[in-house]
């Protein structure tokens, strides 16, 4: 059985795409990501949401970077490797589910007082170092390759603690043959 992921839409704008599993190289395997931006003449960018690097804001800035309450509100904030362009930039994100809507919401580009501003609103903060970007048709080539699967965000993005293992769940909801895919080892040798 094979699945084809959803015809290319004018905009992916807040959509989720997941690597399918014939995507092995290593930035994106098995990634799930959000993205922020796309526009198919202008390109398109976004934020790998399960690659935690095991560490946090506090671990990788300083007191004088980051002063005061900003620190002590956001030092524990998990930061996550976003992508592989421009790793050496933390970038704040908030992310919230709306009831009323049924949808994600989400805001990036954040500095320290608005990702604080945003945190005491009830959303979830994370940090991000570098970001995912595709040039103009980049992204679409790539679809009409059958390397992503797009998906309509689902409310678990947002939890921290289940990163690690977000696209194998969200790859088992596809179809019973993506949920035998997702149960496979990583290194089918080492079975």
């Amino acid at each position: 059985m094979s699945f084809e992921p959803e015809p290319a839409v004018d905009s992916l704008k807040g959509k989720v795409i997941l690597a399918a599993p014939k995507l092995r190289e290593p930035v994106f395997f098995q990634s799930v990501l959000l993205l922020t931006e796309h526009h198919p003449e202008q390109g398109s960018h976004g934020y790998i949401l399960n690659r935690p690097c095991g560490k946090t804001v506090g671990d990788l800035l300083s007191t004088d970077t980051l002063p005061g309450e900003k620190m002590e509100t956001l030092a524990e904030i998990p930061v996550f490797v976003g992508g592989p362009v421009s790793t050496e930039h933390l970038t704040f994100f908030a992310m919230g589910w709306s009831e009323y809507e049924n949808d994600l919401q989400y805001a990036s580009y954040l500095s320290a007082a608005e990702a604080v501003r945003h945190q005491v609103e009830g959303f979830q903060i994370r940090a991000f170092v570098g970001y995912s970007g595709w040039s103009e048709g980049q992204l679409e080539v790539e679809m009409e390759q059958h390397a992503w699967i797009i998906r309509k965000p689902e409310r678990q993005i947002i939890e921290v603690s289940g990163a690690q293992k977000l696209w194998k769940d969200m790859l088992r909801d596809l179809s019973p043959w993506h949920r035998l895919i997702a149960d496979e080892p990583d290194e089918l040798g080492l079975n």
